[in-house]
């Protein structure tokens, strides 16, 4: 079974948009953000594999293995140019997939990206990835954020329809152990090979809330040399839900310079 990508505007002349989801997510989620852009932009909003629509696409492990799986659809699709905004662990895929082909990424925003550090709250992630119902799921969210954010019925009954799918939190929990490494005795995610992206000619932005509850903001310093670095006062985990404002801000200042 191939990847889902909903697809927008794909006749443009412009370089389309790819957006990738954190875990347990579905491509949907963007729509906070994506009402902020351009209307006209091109889009290519991916359902990850072993999520949503791609439940049972190819490439259901780590981040490695996701990465790989968009190239391969990327190249399906004959792309030779194309922006990169990932979130948590869509944020590691985005980066692995623009350190493989630099050369025909035109920038790259990452949101509270997974990978750079060893520190994850792991108990946050089973709790969301175990929720089926939307009450559920809104509880799993909850825990997720650092503001007031009340999620859209809409969007978490769409979640909810993703979660009830058949094999769809059997698969959750094969990717949430597929990034998770036992260490002095607790688990904690594994991290990105940081130091091979220091040549990285890509625009980039990073994007962290500093009161995120799942990958503290700490790790933000570990990003490479001449990204541009905006830490959201007060911000959670669910930057696309908490402030898509700022998100929306440094996707279009990426795009304007691609």
């Amino acid at each position: 079974m191939t990847l889902f990508a909903e697809v927008r505007h794909p006749s443009s002349a412009k370089a389309p948009l790819v957006l990738l989801h954190g875990f347990g997510g579905i491509g949907a989620l963007w729509a906070p953000v994506i009402a902020k852009l351009d209307p006209g932009q091109p889009l290519l909003i991916y359902d990850l594999p072993g999520h949503g629509r791609s439940l049972n696409a190819e490439g259901v492990g780590h981040a490695g293995v996701m990465a790989m799986a968009i190239l391969d659809d990327l190249e399906r699709r004959g792309l030779s140019a194309f922006h990169l905004c990932g979130h948590s662990m869509g944020g590691a895929v985005a980066s692995l997939i623009a350190q493989r082909v630099h050369d025909r990424v035109a920038s790259l925003t990452l949101v509270a990206p997974g990978g750079f550090g060893s520190e994850i709250n792991q108990e946050a992630l089973l709790r969301y990835g175990l929720a089926v119902e939307p009450d559920e799921l809104a509880h799993g969210l909850a825990a997720m954020v650092a503001q007031t954010v009340a999620p859209e019925a809409a969007g978490l009954e769409r979640l909810a329809d993703a979660r009830r799918l058949p094999g769809a939190i059997d698969r959750l929990m094969q990717i949430l152990a597929s990034f998770l490494v036992e260490r002095d005795g607790s688990m904690r995610q594994g991290t990105l090979p940081l130091s091979t992206f220091a040549g990285l000619q890509t625009p980039t932005r990073l994007l962290w809330g500093t009161a995120d509850p799942i990958l503290p903001v700490s790790q933000a310093k570990d990003i490479w040399q001449g990204a541009e670095v905006t830490l959201i006062e007060g911000a959670g985990h669910m930057l696309i839900d908490e402030a898509p404002d700022m998100v929306a801000v440094a996707i279009r200042a990426a795009l304007a310079e691609g």
